[in-house]
């Protein structure tokens, strides 16, 4: 057996498993999901839904440590004239999450680590600049505050969520709807399709399509695409006679791809989640009930066919959990979250293995919460690769940064680095000192008051569930 098989064969026996009952999230009124953007949005601390709500856009934020039954009474993030289109999490503060709507609205909200007693209606900041339906979101993998959107008038701006402004806007680029925008790993480039089926390769400060490929897939339906760590964009279209395909494509040489793939005869769009760690690319459609997934290489056929997770029901929405939130010790190596018509299920991938030790190849370091460059510098034509994490021990996030928009060019405070930007907590005055231990003190007694509350009242919850059925 060669080498490179040898490699590619930790990958072949991954296990998919669908969530049990009691871990699944239940009672939800999906919204109806057109998959023209995230209508399900995770990440280690937080799952958000788009949810039908009457006389406006709106979506449910649920703690991930919460599964089970959803009160109908259940606080929403509501703020929005128009029905949300898309949401999307920061990657540098897990509190922190956007949303599109139809009413050309962006709004940026500050999520607490405590379940509101009302609905959240007051976001940190709107951003107002499309003329119709936003229905793109994609925040930068390495700038702070860096966030971009499309939307109906064939526009992408890029914004500075600190400040409230547009850093750039890209208005003369395509000529008719967008139907995907992916950054690469570093940011520094954008691919994007559009229904006039061509694939671009765009640099947004310099404002220039780079490289462009038409009719990388013939069909008229609409095609995705995501860059691959080697640079590569993978695509999922369709073929002239309406069959589903996927395709390699290298942006240096857009005559010939890569590879290029036919699948199968159906009308869902394939929604390619993109794992860079492992190379392995997931395909969810719209409709389907199951999940295809494939590993990206450098030898040939270069797109391998890995297994097919299965199940009864098919999906109405998916979301996609990022490395840092999976459990380490089961060797659990991507994990979907399934919406169905009112219930939201985990379903998670495992390579089998029977040591209880690390798996060093099937973790490699991962970008973690930490940016590496504030927007200014981005925008001044600086890159830099995502900041890098271990899993070894278990991811651990950084203490609660609150979002804040200033007039500068910043969101929040930068923690300070060793020894750069230091400061000593004696330069503060000891007043000032104790007061700021006991207000932290203060919260903390109120934070675990509020949790036994909660717990009380969700177990006088099932006993009066366990009354009522017994009454019945």
């Amino acid at each position: 057996m060669s080498r490179r098989v040898v490699r590619q064969s930790k990958f072949r026996h991954v296990f998919g498993q669908a969530a049990k009952a009691d871990q699944a999230y239940e009672d939800i009124r999906v919204s109806k999901v057109t998959w023209d953007s995230s209508f399900c949005a995770v990440n280690p601390k937080f799952l958000a839904i788009i949810v039908e709500a009457g006389g406006g856009g709106a979506f449910i934020v649920l703690p991930l440590a919460k599964t089970g039954r959803v009160d109908k009474n259940y606080p929403l993030v509501t703020g929005h004239t128009a029905p949300v289109l898309d949401i999307d999490w920061c990657p540098h503060n897990d509190n922190v999450i956007a949303s599109a709507s139809d009413d050309t609205t962006i709004m940026v909200w500050q999520i607490p680590d405590y379940t509101p007693m009302r609905n959240i209606t007051e976001p940190i900041i709107t951003l107002e600049g499309h003329s119709k339906r936003v229905g793109i979101l994609s925040w930068h993998p390495t700038a702070r505050n860096v966030l971009l959107s499309a939307g109906g008038d064939n526009m992408i701006i890029i914004w500075n969520v600190g400040t409230g402004e547009v850093l750039l806007s890209l208005d003369d680029m395509h000529p008719d709807v967008i139907h995907s925008v992916c950054w690469n790993s570093n940011g520094s480039l954008l691919a994007t399709t559009c229904k006039d089926k061509t694939l671009r390769i765009i640099d947004p400060r310099k404002g220039q399509v780079v490289a462009e490929r038409f009719a990388a897939h013939e069909g008229m339906r609409p095609m995705r695409a995501v860059f691959t760590r080697q640079g590569h964009i993978f695509t999922t279209g369709f073929t002239r006679m309406s069959q589903r395909e996927l395709g390699l494509w290298d942006p240096n040489n857009f005559e010939e791809p890569v590879a290029l793939q036919e699948m199968d005869t159906s009308n869902g769009v394939l929604l390619p989640f993109y794992d860079p760690d492992s190379s392995i690319v997931y395909l969810c459609g719209k409709g389907d009930s199951s999940i295809r997934y494939f590993e990206i290489t450098d030898e040939p056929p270069f797109v391998h066919y890995l297994n097919t997770f299965s199940s009864k029901e098919p999906q109405r929405g998916m979301g996609f959990m990022p490395k840092r939130g999976l459990d380490v010790s089961k060797c659990e190596i991507a994990r979907f979250y399934k919406l169905h018509e009112r219930k939201c299920e985990p379903i998670i991938m495992t390579v089998p293995r029977k040591s209880d030790l690390f798996q060093d190849d099937l973790y490699p370091d991962t970008p973690g919460l930490e940016p590496a460059l504030e927007a200014d510098e981005w925008l001044s034509g600086q890159d830099a690769d995502p900041v890098l994490i271990s899993l070894r021990d278990g991811y651990v996030p950084p203490k609660h940064r609150e979002l804040r928009v200033t007039k500068r060019n910043i969101l929040d405070v930068r923690p300070p680095s060793v020894p750069r930007r230091s400061q000593s907590s004696s330069d503060a005055p000891l007043s000032q000192q104790h007061t700021l231990e006991t207000l932290l003190e203060e919260i903390k007694a109120l934070r675990e008051r509020v949790q036994a509350q909660e717990q009380r009242i969700t177990a006088l919850e099932n006993m009066l569930c366990e009354l009522v059925d017994g009454t019945d």
